[in-house]
């Protein structure tokens, strides 16, 4: 049984990585937290590409999408002026296992910084495919952000509003500040800001198989999806689904460059969200194993 030692423990193990906050959720209720600073809504960055996840995973209960969709399709006005056949082949389920066939990372944070393009997805969608469709994973800003904007073009609004009767408003959560790209469209894959509190909630909703309060808000068979497709990280220990990452003791995790981590333990019946400003390179899941989940 985990006692607030153990967390305590884990705090200090952590301290060195200079996190926010430290929330554990298990059975329902807040079983442990630690503030370092006053909860303030935080930009949540890659945690952000499981909330474009998420709506997808209504537009195709809505039938407004499906996974087999063809880009050129979608997006017919945002492509280049000759279509290789491996773009006639990129499918939406391609862009949410990010398996889209392009060998370089694009839309990233140093490079939009740079960039002179307005048109994020026009440039996406120009940029070489240099191999097939669905094999290779390849970690890139360009799938979840162009989700983002086929989601908008689909549901005929922008992602945050689409989402705020389904997802925030169910959740209590006010409409959250997100980046926009230099046309106004919301970035489908970083940008949004949410509190650690916040965060819990969504994690929250995962865990109880999309029901809140007595309501089935997020259709199970997305859930269902999410753990059936995924595809393994070049390190071949981590694997990725449909815009989360799937990891140890088949956890479920929505995952921020700087230390930002919504995990759903379905066997522990438990959440945990951490938020910091470190530089990604900590693994502070690691510290999860070894010092809260041998107790839960």
């Amino acid at each position: 049984m985990l006692t607030q030692e153990h967390f305590q423990r884990f705090c200090r193990a952590i301290s060195e990585f200079h996190p926010d906050h430290a929330i554990l959720l298990q059975n329902g209720r807040e079983l442990a937290r630690h503030d370092w600073v006053p909860e303030v809504r935080q930009n949540q960055y890659s945690v952000t590409k499981s909330i474009t996840g998420t709506a997808i995973g209504f537009a195709l209960a809505e039938g407004l999408l499906h996974l087999e969709d063809p880009v050129i399709r979608l997006l017919p006005d945002c492509l280049p002026p000759s279509v290789s056949p491996r773009l006639e082949r990129l499918t939406l389920y391609h862009l949410l296992t990010m398996t889209i066939g392009q060998q370089s990372p694009y839309l990233m944070g140093e490079q939009r910084k740079r960039m002179k393009e307005k048109d994020y997805a026009r440039f996406a969608l120009s940029r070489p495919f240099e191999e097939e469709p669905g094999f290779t994973f390849r970690y890139s800003n360009v799938g979840p952000y162009l989700a983002g904007r086929i989601l908008e073009r689909a549901a005929g609004q922008p992602l945050d509003e689409y989402l705020m009767p389904r997802l925030f408003e169910p959740l209590g959560i006010p409409l959250p500040a997100w980046e926009r790209d230099p046309l106004g469209h919301p970035f489908g894959a970083g940008g949004i800001e949410l509190t650690s509190t916040e965060l819990s909630r969504f994690g929250q909703l995962y865990l109880q198989d999309g029901v809140w309060e007595g309501r089935q808000l997020l259709p199970q068979d997305w859930i269902r999806q999410i753990h059936r497709a995924w595809i393994p990280d070049a390190d071949g220990q981590s694997r990725y689904s449909l815009l989360f990452w799937r990891g140890r003791y088949d956890s479920l995790s929505a995952v921020g460059r700087f230390g930002q981590y919504c995990t759903i333990l379905k066997d522990k019946n438990a959440v945990i969200v951490l938020n910091g400003h470190d530089d990604g390179q900590n693994h502070l899941l690691e510290y999860v194993w070894t010092y809260l989940y041998p107790h839960l």
